[in-house]
């Protein structure tokens, strides 16, 4: 015995998402594209070597991750469909809905990626973009007054930094920090962290997301970068502090 544990087995799949990943498998080897007809069910039978039953199945799944669509009637069939980025948000989020996500978790990857995407558009976006993140920075000219108010700033705080993930030319980057800023809504949302209003947060937000616009414009992409970091560093600060407040309040302190 070398003290090493024994690796726990992998769960065993069912038959029809083995299936279902070995029709993925078989579109991508053939370089097929969106709205490409699959084989009828019976060609499925003969292609994978499996019941109709199981056919059926892995195509039910496939259609409900998006991955195919299914017509009815004259010249109808199955089809390649394609996974919105809102879809696949979606997905992600109910996974994460039950990893119990602090948000020390989510700012440790804003503060990675989040000054690196900034500094990537210094320069590169164009005046009607660059109009839109400065209306949603000057959303909010004024403080909340209200729990209300101050989740409806929240939102908007964070919509800014999702609209910014759209323009974005590594799409597998925009889309993590979209994700980031979509399961931060959530948690801001659900765990009531807007309460009570953050006047401090309000200001540092906004003050920063319009210098970070300035900065986009200029096409200076050190400060970009660097006004996103001190961004972070400040709302992750703000946000915890609001965090073990609404702690402290749920356990009578």
């Amino acid at each position: 015995m070398d003290g090493t544990l024994p690796t726990p087995p992998k769960p065993r799949r069912s038959r029809p998402v083995r299936v279902a990943d070995e029709i993925k498998q078989w579109v991508v080897e053939r370089d097929l594209k969106q709205g490409d007809k699959l084989p009828n069910e019976t060609e499925m039978i003969d292609l994978f070597a499996v019941s109709k039953g199981t056919v059926r199945e892995a195509m039910r799944i496939l259609e409900a991750q998006g991955l195919i669509v299914t017509r009815t009637g004259p010249g109808g069939g199955s089809f390649v469909g394609k996974v919105s980025a809102d879809r696949a948000k979606s997905l992600l989020a109910n996974y994460f809905y039950f990893q119990d996500l602090s948000i020390a978790d989510i700012y440790q990857m804003r503060k990675a990626l989040e000054p690196e995407l900034a500094a990537s558009l210094a320069g590169r976006l164009s005046e009607e973009q660059l109009d839109e993140l400065q209306t949603l920075a000057d959303r909010f000219p004024e403080p909340a007054h209200s729990a209300e108010e101050e989740k409806d700033q929240h939102v908007a705080s964070l919509a800014f930094h999702a609209r910014l993930s759209d323009f974005s030319e590594n799409r597998l980057l925009g889309f993590v920090i979209a994700f980031m800023a979509r399961i931060l809504t959530d948690l801001t949302v659900y765990r009531r962290l807007y309460q009570p209003p953050n006047i401090e947060l309000w200001q540092r937000g906004r003050a920063h997301q319009r210098q970070l616009v300035d900065a986009l414009r200029a096409g200076d992409a050190a400060k970009a970068r660097a006004t996103m970091a001190s961004h972070m560093a400040g709302a992750e600060q703000l946000m915890k502090a609001q965090e073990a407040r609404l702690k402290r309040q749920f356990m009578g302190e």
